[in-house]
């Protein structure tokens, strides 16, 4: 057990929750005296419908135990024998990825709406061949085929086409779907998030509007500009600021009624395939042993089957700063994580020296404290993406001069900054037009506000204050400085997997990121490919735009749907003995 945390133990029909010193002792959900599990009940269909009453009421024993800071006595265990209680799924990272997850898993279903009509007239053809089924019924595949969009992945342009319509030709077509909400096809899971639901959103600088429009980062159900009316003063304004963004996701949670799923203030530590054996560690690291290899003599059946299931372990921290342990069995796992984590880093000598920094909440700070008021040496930012643009600004705003260092030329049309509309992003506009018509190569000399050093890399920092920039040519110049900023992306963490991850990337040996090597998955399913009932969806998969890790979740949910028909007939096939 990781970090010698006892596991967490649902029983199979009295729901019981362990934790540390924290017990919650369920019902008996099958009336059955002898405690037998309902799935092995003579009745197949009763069976069924007592695993999901069972089910369903998990995630809220889990939210209720977890969520306690008092202590209770250790009154009961599931019993020696009976197989642990499993979520189909636990999803990890409770950010817009892992809302719109659970908003699906909910049960709420896209339709076609009835008198819609999709402006890809081929596309509309095929949905009106199914017009009465959800799109969660139908063949992804078949329907994102020939379809193209700022994703690589299919699903995720199918779905952004089907809610926005045409939209980067400039049309505002509004959404072919409409959404129903079938309580029967919801699927039991787990949220688990370090902070309140919209993740990284609730840590990002509130002073600053958001690259996107306030449109395309709303989630389904419930249209943005109807949740700000009235929240705001300027209405003009279509971009929105991440304080309004991280707002409107917490409040998305309960207005969709989702509150159930998700548990806060939660640390993973570990995800692990559950008595992994070492052999088949040492020898098939990327893929899984069969059920021939997993069976134990003498072991029970349900002993054998529950060796393919995860086991999530983490703590939850309390408000009187406590940790409570947990582990929480799981059929499958969805990473939602976003790459907000761990700040990407130059690697470059003095890299952690006190004055070097990775986030524009550092140099604010300095700011607010008065420490880069009246004459000061200029503040270096490494980086030439969207938040090294922020970093310039508020610098600017504050009249403190700016070396602004990145290794690409200033006319390179793969910068950000070439495909923002001037309308929409003047204050961008202003930071690109500074880089090309102040940098060093043109004025030889450093500008009394701002001076771009385009082609450049930060060679070394010194305790000195200064820094040592060398150019493509290999000349060199030394700066002192007041402090530095390196905003050069950031990567995802996690540690908790085995590798840290890295085995289910494009390329196993290198770490997972968001463009350079995101999580190998199958396109309709976006299950990992080499680890299978694992899962991953938003930028971990390459959708770094809210309005397409949406398909992730259709995909997802899809995959999830099929596999439970599957199980369930072959329980009814086996005359109700609960082995798929």
């Amino acid at each position: 057990m990781p970090l010698g945390f006892p596991p967490l133990a649902v029983g199979c029909c009295r729901q019981t929750l362990v934790t540390p010193a924290t017990a919650v002792v369920g019902a008996d959900t099958c009336g059955s005296r002898e405690g037998v599990c309902p799935v092995r009940c003579s009745d197949p269909n009763r069976g069924l419908e007592s695993e999901g009453q069972r089910l369903s009421s998990l995630a809220f024993s889990l939210n209720n135990s977890l969520g306690r800071t008092e202590t209770m006595p250790l009154e009961e265990t599931a019993l020696p024998g009976e197989p642990p209680l499993t979520v189909p799924i636990v999803i990890i990272g409770n950010g817009p990825s892992g809302i719109c997850l659970s908003y699906v898993l909910s049960g709420y279903r896209p339709y076609l709406s009835p008198e819609a009509v999709h402006p890809n007239p081929i596309l509309h053809s095929k949905l009106e061949e199914a017009r009465h089924l959800s799109i969660l019924d139908q063949d992804l595949e078949y329907l994102s085929e020939g379809l193209e969009g700022r994703s690589s992945n299919p699903v995720a342009v199918l779905f952004d086409t089907l809610l926005h319509p045409n939209v980067d030709f400039g049309y505002n077509y509004p959404s072919v779907l409409q959404w129903k909400l079938e309580q029967q096809h919801y699927i039991p899971h787990i949220v688990l998030g370090k902070g309140p639901p919209g993740g990284a959103w609730h840590a990002i600088d509130g002073s600053m509007l958001t690259i996107s429009l306030g449109e395309w980062m709303e989630l389904p159900g419930l249209k943005f500009k109807d949740w700000i009316a009235g929240k705001r003063r300027n209405k003009k304004c279509d971009r929105a600021m991440p304080e309004e963004i991280a707002s409107y996701y917490k409040q998305y949670v309960k207005v969709m009624g989702l509150q159930r799923n998700f548990i806060e203030n939660t640390y993973i530590t570990s995800v692990s395939r559950l008595y992994r054996d070492q052999e088949e560690d040492e020898n098939h690291e990327n893929e899984f042993a069969s059920a021939q290899e997993l069976q134990i003599e003498n072991e029970s059946e349900w002993a054998a089957l529950t060796k393919r299931n995860w086991e999530v372990c983490g703590y939850q921290k309390t408000t009187d700063g406590s940790h409570i342990p947990f582990c929480i069995f799981a059929e499958n796992v969805a990473l939602a994580t976003g790459t907000f984590d761990s700040p990407a880093r130059l690697e470059a000598e003095g890299e952690d020296l006190p004055f070097v920094h990775h986030s524009v909440r550092d140099l604010e700070g300095a700011i607010s404290k008065g420490k880069l008021s009246g004459k000061v040496d200029p503040v270096l930012i490494v980086g030439a993406g969207l938040t090294a643009a922020d970093a310039v600004l508020c610098a600017y705003n504050n009249n403190i001069p700016v070396i602004h260092v990145f290794r690409k030329k200033a006319n390179d049309p793969s910068l950000i900054f070439k495909q923002l509309p001037k309308t929409l992003y003047p204050e961008y506009h202003k930071i690109y037009h500074m880089m090309c018509t102040q940098s060093h190569t043109v004025i030889c000399t450093l500008h009394p506000v701002y001076t771009s050093f385009p082609e450049h890399r930060v060679l070394s920092f010194k305790s000195d204050m200064k820094c040592v920039l060398q150019s493509a040519s290999g000349l060199k110049n030394v700066f002192k400085i007041s402090m530095a900023l390196v905003l050069i992306g950031s990567h995802p963490n996690l540690f908790f997997l085995k590798e840290q991850g890295q085995s289910i990337g494009h390329n196993p040996s290198r770490p997972i990121t968001c463009k350079g090597n995101p999580v190998e998955i199958n396109a309709y399913t976006y299950e990992a490919t080499k680890e299978p009932n694992l899962f991953a969806l938003g930028p971990l998969v390459g959708d770094n735009f809210i309005r397409f890790l949406k398909g992730g979740a259709l995909a997802i949910t899809r995959c999830l749907e099929m596999r439970q028909k599957k199980k369930k007939h072959a329980i009814v096939e086996g005359g109700g003995d609960g082995v798929a």
